[in-house]
């Protein structure tokens, strides 16, 4: 992969990604390093701008992938299945069209229920697996996604997420930075997700999608019970203490799948610690996937 010299469109981004067509749909990846492959899946409504600050860590001795699920960033957003299992199989696709064997997953939030599914279906090709404050273990998940479950939902996006609410949150937000307020990471990743919700396609893909593994009582997907060949994958977790939308207690729970499991907690951090701690977060990525 050539790399850029200077981000683009002012963002992190110094991997400009590549493109398969799989199943007959465009589906934009970064690719790049050489050696073991580490497979990074983000969450709802994020993009693999969420992962690329760790790619100078990790791509001198990995190969690191890091796509944007349909429906999300610069991939096609088709109508059709947006299931846990065929987001795993299209990652499973995706891999085959690279001819990597075996990846280590790193999935965040929805990506790490994605990650799970992925083992269930396919633990032939997973070499280890990074859970990153993941759905999937627990029924509580934040109000604000439940509601995106409510009937009328499709009808009041379109209304909060216009360029005319947007352009005045953001006014609001610029004065309030110039008294000296700073947004936090979570706050700046859950606005910048939001923001990408400008056209109907993006949001016919958000609404499917949070209604396959959420509905109004909250996370209608569990992998426990159910992932029986967990104790033979050496798992990771990590979370952060202050996570609003998926509690931090749901962390503990990874041991009743995979009994092995190292959990990491990041005191202070929310929904997002690579991106809240991202230099600490490379560190215990980089410990884990070099064990």
């Amino acid at each position: 992969m050539t790399r850029t010299q200077e981000p683009r469109d002012g963002s992190d981004l110094r991997y400009p990604p590549d493109v398969a067509t799989l199943r007959g749909h465009d589906l934009s990846f970064v690719d790049t390093g050489e050696g073991p492959a580490i497979l990074f899946i983000h969450g709802l409504l994020g993009s693999h701008e969420n992962w690329t600050h760790l790619v100078d860590r990790l791509d001198t001795d990995h190969r690191v992938v890091i796509p944007d699920l349909f429906g999300h960033g610069a991939s096609a957003k088709p109508v059709g299945d947006y299931s846990l299992g065929a987001h795993a199989a299209i990652l499973r696709d995706l891999i085959d069209h690279l001819g990597i064997d075996r990846v280590t997953l790193v999935g965040h939030s929805l990506g790490g229920g994605i990650a799970m599914q992925f083992c269930y279906l396919f633990p032939e090709r997973v070499e280890a697996l990074v859970l990153v404050s993941t759905g999937g273990l627990g029924r509580t998940v934040s109000p604000l996604l439940r509601s995106a479950t409510l009937p009328g939902a499709e009808l009041v996006l379109p209304v909060i997420a216009s360029s005319w609410v947007r352009d005045r949150v953001e006014t609001v937000g610029r004065a309030v930075r110039g008294l000296g307020w700073r947004p936090s990471a979570d706050a700046s990743a859950a606005w910048k997700g939001f923001t990408s919700l400008s056209d109907a396609e993006s949001r016919r893909a958000f609404l499917a999608t949070t209604r396959g593994v959420i509905d109004p009582g909250g996370q209608t997907v569990n992998a426990l019970g159910r992932l029986t060949t967990g104790e033979h994958i050496r798992t990771l977790v990590i979370w952060g203490t202050r996570d609003r939308m998926i509690p931090v207690g749901h962390a503990e729970r990874a041991h009743e799948i995979f009994p092995g499991a190292k959990v990491v907690l990041f005191e202070g951090a929310g929904h997002f610690p690579h991106l809240e701690q991202p230099d600490r977060f490379a560190s215990v990525l980089e410990a884990f996937v070099h064990e």
